[in-house]
């Protein structure tokens, strides 16, 4: 190796490092959450009063923990280092420089929780219900209620039905620590529980955490081993593993949406998924939507139980798309990324197998990525700069079951649906 190639690869692994270590205190979602005091009061109202939430409520319930404007400061310092040290038109030190000004970005969006920028800086981080794939293209929203009919149709078939969530939060522990060790030999991972998370489940550096509170179906915890176990926890470790480019072992906003889709992609394409929960999913889409056009916590949450969705799973459903804002301004909108990354991930994968572009996909995996991201970093894993990833989800390390369904998939896809329904009359 020659001394200006050592010199280049020590730079990037020092400000990799920089980034890592800078991004630490920021806790998106614990500095957003509501205190389970706010439920119960809701609840005790009989769900007439709204949740008594205000940019006041974050700063005294939700401190930071860190100074703003030095944090913002900081990246800026990263950043312009970066350009110092590894140019301003080098294509790494291009994603890494985004990544400085997209936590300065986070940053700014923690500081105006419970305030009308939250939800504008939240739209530019994770992106909008309002927004279309392609031009022509349905919107995420138009998307949501096209398949919230078709859902709740299907829905009503008894043998739609989950089974019933009687398994307990320790269960659920016991279970996936025993399914996932032997995933991750020698990693150190673990399963633990939590009474401080706002959803059933959550992936750290080298954990789960379960909340405590929940109750679980066979089926939430088969879920649960491939969405935060093959997927989060895989290409957290994967980054944890790479040499120099240490900063994809975090999530800044701009990866959530191919880490939720691939992760959605993941329960779908092992048969872990269920209608139940494709329209807890579409539900969290409907949701944003409607905050985004102007309705209430207490409207969207009258709607939702309206849906055939129980008190407890509403709350939880309604106050993800309100956490961080307030009750009557707009939404956090993070929970779009789940459907919008799902689309664009499947998508790509009917592209690269029509395309016969598949050598590159378990690069999915080697740590938090954008998928715009991805043809960078087969370059680097060329290289060596980026090693492959050691933990891949294995429909992922055998494609051939993958291509053998991707393959009909553009055919499918162009067939007339209407017309299909007109000749398969006869047979329903």
């Amino acid at each position: 190796m020659s001394k200006n190639n050592e010199a280049y690869l020590t730079n990037i692994k020092a400000l990799s490092d920089r980034i890592v270590e800078a991004q630490k205190p920021i806790r998106i979602l614990d500095a957003i959450k509501w205190d389970k005091s706010v439920k119960e009061a809701f609840f005790a109202s009989n769900f007439t009063q709204l949740p008594p939430i205000d940019k006041d409520y974050y700063a005294q319930t939700n401190p930071l923990g860190f100074n703003p404007a030095e944090k913002k400061a900081e990246f800026h310092d990263i950043e312009r280092e970066i350009s110092r040290k590894i140019g301003q038109l080098n294509p790494l030190s291009q994603i890494m420089r985004r990544i400085c000004r997209e936590y300065q970005m986070v940053v700014r969006m923690l500081e105006a929780r419970g305030t009308l920028e939250f939800s504008d800086l939240s739209q530019q981080l994770y992106g909008s219900a309002s927004e279309v794939f392609h031009a022509g293209d349905p919107s995420l929203a138009e998307l949501g209620e096209m398949m919230e009919s078709t859902l709740a149709n299907l829905l009503q078939q008894q043998s739609m039905q989950e089974s019933a969530k009687t398994l307990s939060a320790q269960d659920a522990v016991d279970i996936l620590n025993e399914r996932l060790t032997p995933l991750f030999p020698n990693a150190g991972i673990r399963v633990i529980l939590s009474d401080g998370i706002a959803a059933d489940a959550a992936a750290g550096t080298d954990y789960i955490k379960i909340n405590k509170d929940a109750m679980f179906s066979q089926q939430d915890i088969d879920v649960l081993e491939v969405h935060e176990g093959w997927v989060h926890l895989g290409t957290t470790l994967n980054g944890m593993a790479q040499p120099y480019c240490t900063f994809l072992s975090k999530g800044p906003p701009s990866v959530v949406i191919t880490q939720e889709g691939l992760a959605v992609l993941t329960e779908i394409l092992t048969l872990r998924s269920s209608p139940s929960r494709l329209n807890k999913l579409i539900n969290r889409v409907r949701a944003i939507t409607l905050a985004e056009n102007g309705a209430s916590f207490h409207e969207v949450f009258h709607y939702i139980r309206e849906r055939g969705v129980d008190d407890d799973a509403a709350w939880n459903l309604v106050s993800r798309v309100f956490r961080g804002s307030t009750p009557e301004l707009p939404p956090f909108t993070k929970d779009i990324a789940y459907i919008k990354g799902f689309i664009l991930g499947y998508n790509y994968l009917r592209l690269a197998f029509a395309r016969s572009k598949v050598e590159q996909l378990p690069l999915l995996f080697c740590g938090k990525i954008m998928l715009e991201d991805l043809p960078l970093y087969t370059e680097l894993a060329a290289e060596g700069i980026v090693v492959p990833p050691k933990f891949i989800p294995p429909h992922f390390q055998d494609l051939k079951g993958l291509g053998a369904w991707m393959s009909f998939s553009r055919f499918i896809g162009s067939l007339n649906f209407d017309q299909l329904e007109s000749d398969y009359s006869h047979l329903f």
